[in-house]
């Protein structure tokens, strides 16, 4: 079920009303009637699939429990690799199956030993990758002695599938989420109108931001080889505002949704594009993701300690995985491992922490250092998108070669109807809204907020009309593929 759908209109308030109105505050009801919600949105994409969901949610619970009242540390160590490999080993399976197989074939046949294998015509379970990360956060935690071990199933099963985030995050760690479970939840009226009004920025982000720049990135990408540079250039910035604007968007509304039933999730972007090094870029995208690759890998393997070589390693670790997670093709670990180039220089001079704060805090606009330094940095993540969008490597660098040439000078061939220009003013004004409100949690609230209720609501009415006037093709969210 998709956020941007006439059955999650539907969906939702009847959860909402059955939740507050038909529960009658009892926690207990509450989660059953969380979990029931969450399944049912999930197996209305695929009900099979829903097994999954639930062998991990049986299998997490049993380790915690047992890992609460074993002692002997080898034990307790098998029991937690058990959580990894039954998690990964699903993941693997149904994620990168087929792409080792065909990996192994073609190193076989390069050295001249031909082979048979078969691959599998595998559907990827949609969510896999965040519910899985979400439920090894907990055996971990509980492993390292972090967070007591779930007693209640129907609270650690409602953690595990909460149907906000269950399919494209935030990825929440046991020990922040998993509590609030446990709490009784008064319905709060600020809390459920907050949270509205960051589904219906979130609803701008996706349905006018990144599904009408996919229009655009995806005719550019999908017939490169007829584009010159300028055009591809175009098609890579187009691509850079959809993924934002997707993911991004998704995030606001799972929160937004997540705040209606009194639950606090954590953010996930804070306005990545305005960073002034790469560094500072990696602290406000995907923050769920970055964050849990830094706490689970990146620290347990010494994280900047060591040598410089030491260093290195562990930096390419993180990043290549990062990237392959998002995908099993050679783009995404390319992807990963360009980004660890960018982020080498700052960790070796010691300059990975220098941009803590909000860029231009207190100020209209950034100086002129600012400025430049966040041009440099988006221009290095949208060649790194690149490799993300393209099809395969080969794809990817007849696009690089071609905006390198000569026909970056050309005009590039966009087709500029009055319903385009409108589309390109919004994005600009989107731009511009996020530069406003980059000290707020999100961007629309540092400006509507301030303003008497006439205007605001002026301004819902205008952000909602935008919603059903501007909005592109209906697509599924990027990283439900991930």
């Amino acid at each position: 079920m998709l956020f941007n759908s006439l059955d999650f209109a539907i969906f939702l308030p009847i959860v909402f009303i059955l939740y507050w109105f038909v529960t009658n505050n009892n926690l207990k009801l509450q989660n059953l009637l969380v979990v029931a919600a969450s399944y049912f949105f999930y197996g209305w994409w695929d009900w099979r699939f829903l097994s999954l969901i639930i062998f991990s949610t049986v299998v997490d619970y049993s380790i915690g429990l047992a890992l609460k009242s074993e002692e002997n540390k080898i034990k307790r160590k098998a029991l937690l690799w058990t959580s990894i490999l039954i998690n990964i080993g699903f993941l693997g399976f149904f994620k990168y199956y087929n792409f080792f197989i065909d990996n192994f074939i073609t190193a076989f046949s390069f050295f001249g030993l031909p082979i048979k294998a078969n691959t599998l015509n595998i559907i990827l379970p949609v969510g896999i990758s965040f519910y899985t990360f979400q439920t090894l956060s907990y055996s971990i935690d509980v492993y390292r002695r972090k967070l007591e071990p779930a007693n209640d199933f129907i609270a650690f099963s409602a953690f595990v599938s909460f149907f906000p985030q269950l399919v494209a995050g935030p990825i929440e760690r046991a020990t922040n989420f998993l509590p609030q479970f446990y709490n009784k939840r008064v319905f709060d009226y600020s809390k459920a109108v907050d949270g509205m009004r960051q589904i219906l920025w979130g609803l701008f982000k996706k349905i006018v931001i990144a599904d009408n720049c996919a229009e655009f990135a995806n005719q550019i990408f999908n017939n490169s080889a007829d584009m010159n540079g300028s055009t591809l250039l175009l098609g890579a910035l187009f691509f850079a505002f959809q993924i934002y604007g997707d993911f991004s968007g998704y995030s606001d509304i799972a929160i937004g949704t997540a705040r209606l039933f009194g639950f606090s999730l954590m953010r996930n972007f804070a306005f990545p594009y305005f960073s002034r090094d790469i560094a500072e870029f990696w602290r406000r995208w995907h923050i769920s993701l970055s964050t849990w690759f830094r706490d689970y890998l990146y620290v347990p393997l010494g994280g900047s300690h060591g040598g410089t070589l030491m260093k290195i390693r562990n930096i390419f670790i993180i990043f290549i995985v990062s990237g392959f997670w998002h995908g099993a093709n050679w783009t995404f670990i390319v992807w990963g491992a360009l980004n660890a180039i960018y982020f080498l220089p700052l960790l070796l001079t010691n300059n990975n922490r220098n941009n803590l704060d909000i860029v231009a805090q207190g100020r209209l606009l950034p100086s002129l250092k600012e400025f430049f330094q966040i041009l440099f940095t988006f221009a290095l993540t949208v060649f790194a998108w690149i490799f993300f969008r393209a099809e395969n490597m080969q794809h990817a660098f007849s696009y690089i070669s071609e905006i390198f040439s000569t026909s970056i000078f050309e005009t590039p061939i966009f087709p500029t109807t009055t319903k385009n220009l409108a589309k390109i003013f919004l994005i600009v004004l989107f731009i511009l809204i996020e530069w406003k409100g980059r000290e707020s949690q999100y961007a629309i609230a540092d400006i509507v907020l301030r303003w008497k209720r006439p205007l605001r609501y002026a301004a819902y009415y205008a952000i909602a009309i935008a919603i059903f006037w501007f909005g592109g093709n209906k697509q599924e969210f990027i990283y439900f593929q991930f």
